[in-house]
């Protein structure tokens, strides 16, 4: 009896590595990956959409570009900290998340978010919530007060995006029970930034001498080499989404890939059959364009899905971009709204087609089991992201017309930015 308790003792022993590696959650792999994807999205914030913005505007307000962008960067990663990371993913509310993870309670060394350190997801998602506020810069640019940009930023972080953050992606969020499918931010990010700049446009209104004076970019080339950074960083955005080194990611990669490019080669057909010459500034658009599409698509559709939607948001963000806003007559700067709020849309209800195994896809979410219902789940996300945006932002919006004001002077804006409100100027190279 004695030798079998012992037999069974040291077999006991030996087992314990085995057990402790298997209640131990934590890859190595899939964390090394995170890290990496983590930095790949604050690349495309500073210095990739700094750039793609900054080149779009005129010199006069190129600094100033910059420096908004970067402020936001800063701003943001505090509030995140604080309580928009909370409000996303602290608990299982259907709406927020609640306050339960503010400054970053319970987020430890040793605390885990599925196989990657919390911390990890943390700083990932935080990377999301600088980059979507980041974006709404581009509608209202060169006309802007620096103060009111970084007091609405703050707010809609946290009444706008973070709620939203939760009702897709955080633990018990509604649109997530329904079964919506955006992967990595069609409706969180896009349609989100896309529909809070076209307010923005609107409430602060034209720029001055706007369809009367020219205000061609000053320089392309920054534009362009700022799109290419946000090619390369998107891999991080939408493959990290999986939080894995996994097929899925695999799969969200390529997608990436072949969606952007077409994109880009749609939106330069269509800018030489309507306009007769195709630009760098159009292709690079379209990349972009591709890019915003493909985002709620990338873990659910395969190669033929990214391929039809990067056409169709080649071809519609287009239209936006150059035909919408003449039509409408509001002063999108810099396209924010042309390219992600419709790119966004164009993604969204497309990713609903898409997904089905029969084109190629992954499937459709949970509970649903035809195009037909996850297509009308997923205009619920947008039609609920349209409507809370714009109302919310508005509201912010006008708060801040009736006590601080949003805009500068006349006189500033003649001036530009730079000057007037950094008391610098950028040197072109």
């Amino acid at each position: 009896m004695k030798s079998l308790f012992a037999l069974l003792g040291a077999l006991f022993i030996s087992l314990l590595p085995t057990m402790a590696f298997a209640e131990d959650k934590l890859s190595s792999g899939d964390t090394a990956w995170m890290l990496t994807a983590t930095v790949l999205v604050l690349f495309m914030t500073i210095p990739g959409l700094s750039m793609f913005y900054a080149g779009m505007v005129r010199s006069k307000n190129a600094l100033s570009t910059f420096v908004q962008i970067f402020a936001i960067t800063a701003l943001m990663t505090v509030l995140w900290v604080v309580i928009g990371y909370s409000i996303a993913f602290g608990g299982e509310g259907a709406y927020w998340g609640g306050l339960d993870k503010m400054f970053l309670k319970g987020v430890t060394v040793d605390s885990l978010s599925g196989t990657i350190p919390e911390t990890v997801f943390m700083v990932f998602q935080m990377t999301f919530a600088i980059i979507t506020p980041a974006l709404i810069v581009g509608a209202f640019a060169e006309r802007m007060k620096f103060s009111a940009m970084l007091i609405f930023m703050a707010i809609w972080l946290v009444v706008v995006y973070a709620p939203i953050t939760h009702w897709v992606w955080g633990d018990g969020g509604w649109l997530g029970g329904k079964g919506i499918l955006d992967f990595a931010g069609g409706t969180v990010v896009h349609i989100n930034a896309g529909i809070a700049g076209l307010v923005s446009a609107i409430v602060l209104g034209k720029r001055k001498g706007y369809g009367k004076t020219v205000m061609a970019p000053h320089n392309l080339t920054y534009t362009i080499i700022g799109a290419s950074m946000l090619w390369v960083g998107w891999f991080g955005f939408n493959a990290g989404s999986e939080l894995a080194a996994d097929n899925v990611a695999g799969m969200a990669m390529a997608v990436t890939q072949i969606a952007t490019a077409m994109a880009a080669l749609t939106w330069m057909l269509a800018e030489w059959i309507f306009h007769g010459k195709p630009s760098g500034l159009g292709i690079a658009s379209g990349a972009v364009a591709g890019l915003v599409a493909i985002t709620p698509a990338s873990g659910a559709v395969g190669p033929m899905g990214a391929l039809a939607i990067g056409a169709a948001s080649g071809f519609l963000c287009y239209l936006g971009a150059t035909k919408l806003k003449k039509i409408f007559g509001y002063d999108d700067s810099l396209d924010a709204f042309g390219v992600h709020g419709i790119g966004g849309i164009v993604g969204a209800i497309l990713t609903g087609v898409f997904a089905a195994k029969g084109f190629g896809g992954a499937g459709f979410g949970d509970g649903i089991e035809s195009i037909a219902g996850q297509v009308t789940v997923q205009a619920l996300g947008v039609g609920a992201t349209l409507i809370y945006t714009g109302v919310v932002t508005f509201i912010i919006l006008m708060l801040l017309k009736l006590t601080i004001g949003l805009r500068v002077s006349e006189e500033v804006e003649t001036e530009g930015l730079d000057t007037s409100e950094h008391d610098e100027r950028a040197y072109i190279l």
